[in-house]
Order: structure tokens, then C-alpha cells, then sequence
């Protein structure tokens, strides 16, 4: 068997930043629960993976009767659900046994135990109470959560093809200037403009995929547009990234919190109380996702001028570039 520590679970499982409630309220279960599951069990990452799924549909069918014990047992199911979701992708981390397919089957079940969840909480309340609000609010979480994984999904698609041609564009120009210093003799480096566009487009954990979560620069060029608004900002995110949360603080995770742990709590002390709490958890998650959306906007303006930067700096290097030497870049 292996012998992984928890430093070892920590250092190689964490992720740089994370949803707040990941890492105040599942990774110091989740990664005593990884140590022991690497170092004593078998288990794969797909076993854990269909595990968070049939608790996650346990949680529903606690849902689904409707009272307030049911209400309790399943927050608490889906909580744990929550957590075996988080171990699978630290054990394939910790082991190297990630997998394409693993990611497909988490990403599928994630929308499944959603759904799932959703009809079964708010087809409960409705068989008590009669009340079609809660059809209505079944819809609306259903929707959110597609609608904030389709964006995160296109968001995360469009930025690599924006940072590939970006680095495309500055290779081109790195070669054309190279070859016109050789051309005349000049052997120094490249100039820090090409330099600097390498760099364009880091990634930004808070626009791209929620599992790309490498540290993105307040400087970068792509980023100038927001953080000249907002200077604030990077103090805020250097603050909470200290503590590895990331400043997007209601994503889909929060949402989904909200919706299946804390309104069903809330729900068994005080009557009525899941519509509320989901209302309020879904206008907070849409509030941060047009944050999103607003840096994305912006930066795909930066991305417009740093591409018209170096078409030009690429034309003009074209056209002093001798003859005899165009054909071999």
C-alpha cells in the first residue's frame, strides 16, 4: 500500500484557489478522507465518482418526502455527496490515474445529481403544499446551473483560442525579427514588446473552467482594461488567495450549496424559507457571473488592440525584411 502524508494530499491535491466553501468546509474532511482512501483501499477515482452520484440521489429521495428530519438527512447527504465528489479528483490527482472519460463522468453526474436534486426538493414542497411556485423554482435551478457551466464552457473555449493565436502572432513576429536582425548583422535580442506578449493572456480563475485555478497576474496585458477600473481588486484577490478562496465568491459551487444544503436547513426550522434562500442564492451567483462576463468583455477589447499590435509590428517586419530571407520564415 502507499504511504501519501497529508502534506503529501495537500500539496499535490489543493488546488491554487477554490470556492470558499471547498476549502473551509470540505477539504479538511476531504483530505484526511483522500489520505486514508490512497493509503488503505483500492478505490478509483470513477468508484468515488458513482459514489457521490448515489448519495446525491440519496439526498434527492430524502428531499422528494419533504419534512423537516427528511429536509435535515438530506442536506447532509448531499454534503457528503459533495465531498466524495471533491476526493475523486484529488485521488487521481495524488495518483496520476486521472482520466478523459473520469472527467466526462464527473462533469455528467454533476448535472444529473443537480437535476435530480432539484425535482426532488421542489417536487416535495409542492406535493405539501400545493403551491406551484416551487415547479417554477425547480426550473430556475435547473437553468442557472446549465446556464453558468455552458458560460464557464464557452468563456474557458474562446480564451484558449484568443491565448493561441495571441502566442501564434508573437512567435510569427519573434521570427520575422529575428531573421531581419540577422540580415543585418544585428544579433542582440528580440525587442520587450514581443517579450511581453507571451504573457497576453494568462489564465484568469475566475473567467476560465473552475478547475483551472493557476494564479493569474494583476499586470498582465489582457487584464490592463479591469484592473485600471478597478485597482481595488488586486488587493482583494491577493488577500483571499492567501487563503487559496478566490474572489468569485458565489459560483455554481455556492449555488448549488445554497439550493440543496443551507435552504433545506433553513427550510426545517423556519416553513417556506426554500424559495428565499434560493432566490437569494441565485441572484448572488448571477451577480458574480456578469463580473465575469464584464472582465471577459474586457479583456476581449485588449485582446483586439494586442492583436492589431503585432499585425502590425508583423507587417512591418515584413516589409523590411530582405528579399532573400522572407521565404525562409
Amino acid at each position: 500500500m502507499a504511504n501519501f502524508t497529508l502534506d503529501d494530499v495537500r500539496q499535490r491535491t489543493y488546488k491554487a484557489r477554490d470556492a470558499w466553501w471547498t476549502v473551509l468546509l470540505v477539504d479538511p474532511l476531504a483530505a484526511r478522507l483522500v489520505r486514508f482512501t490512497a493509503n488503505r483501499t483500492n478505490v478509483t477515482p470513477n468508484q468515488l465518482t458513482v459514489g457521490a452520484l448515489i448519495l446525491g440521489l440519496g439526498a434527492g429521495a430524502c428531499f422528494a418526502v419533504g419534512t423537516w428530519p427528511w429536509l435535515l438527512l438530506g442536506a447532509l447527504l448531499y454534503h457528503l455527496s459533495f465531498t466524495l465528489d471533491c476526493m475523486d479528483g484529488k485521488i487521481a490527482r495524488l495518483k496520476g490515474t486521472g482520466s478523459v472519460f473520469g472527467a466526462w463522468l464527473d462533469y455528467i453526474f454533476d448535472r444529473v445529481r443537480v437535476l435530480a436534486c432539484a425535482i426532488a426538493l421542489m417536487g416535495g414542497q409542492y406535493a405539501i403544499t400545493g403551491n406551484v411556485a416551487y415547479v417554477w423554482t425547480a426550473v430556475a435551478v435547473v437553468f442557472l446551473d446549465m446556464l453558468r457551466y455552458m458560460d464557464a464552457l464557452e468563456i474557458y473555449k474562446v480564451r484558449s483560442q484568443m491565448r493561441t493565436k495571441l502566442q501564434n502572432m508573437r512567435q510569427e513576429a519573434q521570427s520575422l525579427e529575428l531573421a531581419t536582425r540577422r540580415a543585418s548583422g544585428d544579433l542582440s535580442d528580440v525587442g520587450d514588446d514581443l517579450r511581453s506578449a507571451e504573457g497576453a493572456l494568462r489564465p484568469d480563475p475566475e473567467a476560465d473552467m473552475e478547475d483551472q485555478v493557476v494564479g493569474d497576474n494583476p499586470n498582465v496585458e489582457l487584464q490592463a482594461g479591469f484592473n485600471k477600473r478597478f485597482p481595488w481588486y488586486a488587493r482583494i484577490r491577493d488577500l483571499l488567495k492567501s487563503g487559496r478562496i478566490r474572489p468569485h465568491l458565489i459560483s455554481g459551487i455556492e449555488f448549488q450549496m445554497g439550493v440543496f444544503i443551507v435552504a433545506p436547513v433553513v427550510a426545517a426550522v423556519i416553513s417556506g424559507a426554500i424559495i428565499p434562500v434560493v432566490v437569494l442564492s441565485g441572484i448572488g451567483m448571477m451577480a458574480f457571473e456578469l463580473v465575469i462576463i464584464y472582465k471577459f468583455w474586457l479583456s476581449s477589447r485588449d485582446y483586439s488592440r494586442s492583436v492589431a499590435k503585432l499585425q502590425k509590428k508583423i507587417d512591418n517586419l515584413r516589409a523590411s525584411l530582405p528579399q532573400e530571407y522572407g521565404a525562409s520564415v
